[in-house]
Order: structure tokens, then C-alpha cells, then sequence
């Protein structure tokens, strides 16, 4: 009987050491998982951080709006929940923010014209919300993705191919009312 007694009691250590070393593996699993989440998201915050503050020294936004625009990216869980969809969502938007603004300071180094980018991206600050509050699921779905969009300056047309285009147009108009006035007077 006290075989019996001492084999459940080993038994019952064994099964406890089991349950516990398992709980602890999950415990350091869900911390993993929180920690890589963090990262994410502070990559993204670095990415975004990094090119304002590019255009920060090609003085093209005001420091006033650097902590505006990075609110976008620190304001995104204020609301929504912590799910890797959203995650995801998030890497989306401040990729396609960061692109954008890429391009646009491209083509206002290579145009020297940064007056419009200066005017879009004023335009966009101002149409950020205030409260961290409002930064929701519609915000992030719906208002922002425009937003980015009327970042985007337009393209100046090249000057050279558009007197060329002219110049050919009235050619053919002449030529077209030259032959008319020919066959008006044959006519005649």
C-alpha cells in the first residue's frame, strides 16, 4: 500500500513539473510574440521618423509637423485592437505614406520647385485629427488613404514637347487650309 501511496505522489510531481515547464513555454511564447509585435511596429515608427526627418533638412515641412505626421503611426493602436491584421494594415499605410513622400521630394529636388510639396503636405497636417481618440478604423480605412493621395504634386510637362506638338498642329492646319483654298479656286 505504501508503493501505491509513494507511485501517486511521483506521479502527481511529475505531472505538476510537466504543467508548469508547459505553462512556462507558453509564457515566454506570448512574450515573444508581443515582443516581435513591437518591433514591428517600431520599425515602421523608425521608417516614417527616418524620412520626415529627411525632409525635415530639405526643408521641405515645418518641425512643428514631424510629431503631427509621426502621430499617424503612434496613435494607430489608441483604438484598435492588436492583431497582426492591423499590424499589417498599418505597415501598409506608413508604406505607402513614406513612398509617396519619397517620390514627391525626388521630384521637387529634380524640378527645384518645392513650393507645391511644401503646400500638400501643410494641406495633410491640417486634415489630421487633433485627438488621438479619432484616430480610428474609419480614419485609417477611409480618410487617410486620400490623404496620402493629395500628397502627390502634379507632374510639370515638358515645355520642348509641347511646343513641338504646337508647332506640328498649326503646320497641319495651314497645309489642311492650303489645300481647301486650292480646291476652292479649281472649283471655282
Amino acid at each position: 500500500m505504501t508503493y501505491v501511496v509513494i507511485f501517486a505522489l511521483l506521479l502527481l510531481i511529475t505531472l505538476l513539473g510537466a504543467y508548469i515547464r508547459v505553462e512556462n513555454n507558453r509564457k515566454k511564447a506570448i512574450e515573444a510574440k508581443k515582443k516581435q509585435f513591437n518591433e514591428r511596429v517600431s520599425q515602421v515608427s523608425s521608417r516614417l521618423k527616418a524620412k520626415l526627418n529627411t525632409l525635415l533638412e530639405a526643408k521641405i515641412i515645418r518641425p512643428k509637423y514631424v510629431a503631427q505626421i509621426q502621430a499617424i503611426v503612434t496613435n494607430f493602436f489608441v483604438v484598435q485592437a492588436h492583431t497582426d491584421d492591423n499590424l499589417q494594415h498599418l505597415e501598409d499605410l506608413s508604406d505607402d505614406l513614406v513612398s509617396t513622400l519619397s517620390s514627391e521630394l525626388a521630384k521637387a529636388v529634380q524640378t527645384e520647385q518645392s513650393q507645391p510639396l511644401q503646400d500638400n503636405i501643410q494641406y495633410f497636417v491640417s486634415e489630421l485629427p487633433q485627438q488621438g481618440i479619432l484616430y480610428n478604423k474609419a480614419f485609417y480605412n477611409e480618410i487617410l488613404p486620400s490623404l496620402i493621395v493629395q500628397i502627390k504634386t502634379q507632374t510639370p510637362q515638358d515645355s520642348t514637347t509641347g511646343t513641338e506638338n504646337t508647332d506640328d498642329s498649326l503646320q497641319t492646319i495651314s497645309a489642311d487650309q492650303s489645300a481647301q483654298f486650292s480646291r476652292d479656286v479649281s472649283v471655282a
